[in-house]
């Protein structure tokens, strides 16, 4: 396993404080905080130019952990998650005990099962849910690499994580489906 514990425990420390991180995830590089946390959530929309009416995707690392943040998800979830062939954000109905500004409108949350080793520690060990939305300016491209983050956003959050600084890679940003109370799934970015 790559020797990542000063980065887990530099983003602890800040994420138990209220604070931002940017950091590496199973698609791109993304800014997070404690999704429970309002004020944290606040600083994210104020940091990315974004408006708080737009909407945050929320990463957990086990599947289990869902029925502590969704009302009522689809009985065979876990047989849908692991059916997935690359990183998908799922869209559930009936949000429960996340920070209010996390939570769309409707009731709705974006939530994705992470598979990325760095981030499923973090979330383990924080025992909470995390942030993730994308390491740009509101309306500028995702950066395909660390190198691309623009320096704003660097110098915004409480602490960069190094791992993974170095590779360049082609990643995108995840799958998004909404899944309905009948159970019929409507594909909202392939």
């Amino acid at each position: 396993m790559i020797d990542f514990e000063n980065d887990i425990t530099a983003s602890l420390e800040a994420l138990r404080n209220g604070g931002l991180i940017l950091y590496p995830t199973d698609t791109i590089w993304g800014i997070g905080c404690d999704a429970t946390d309002e004020t944290a959530v606040k600083r994210i929309f104020a940091l990315k130019q974004r408006p708080e009416q737009k909407s945050l995707v929320v990463l957990l690392a086990d599947v289990r952990d869902l029925l502590k943040y969704v009302a009522s998800p689809s009985p065979d979830i876990a047989d849908i998650i692991a059916g997935f062939d690359r990183p998908t954000t799922v869209i559930y109905e009936g949000a429960l005990g996340l920070a209010p500004n996390v939570i769309n409108e409707d009731g709705s949350i974006a939530i994705r099962i992470v598979q990325e080793p760095f981030c499923r520690h973090l979330i383990k060990r924080l025992r909470k849910p995390l942030i993730s939305t994308s390491a740009n300016i509101s309306g500028q491209a995702s950066p395909a690499s660390f190198a691309d983050i623009d320096p704003t956003l660097k110098s915004g959050v409480d602490y960069a994580v190094n791992y993974r600084q170095d590779e360049i890679t082609s990643s995108r940003p995840s799958r998004i489906i909404k899944m309905g109370k009948d159970g019929s799934v409507q594909v909202i970015r392939e």
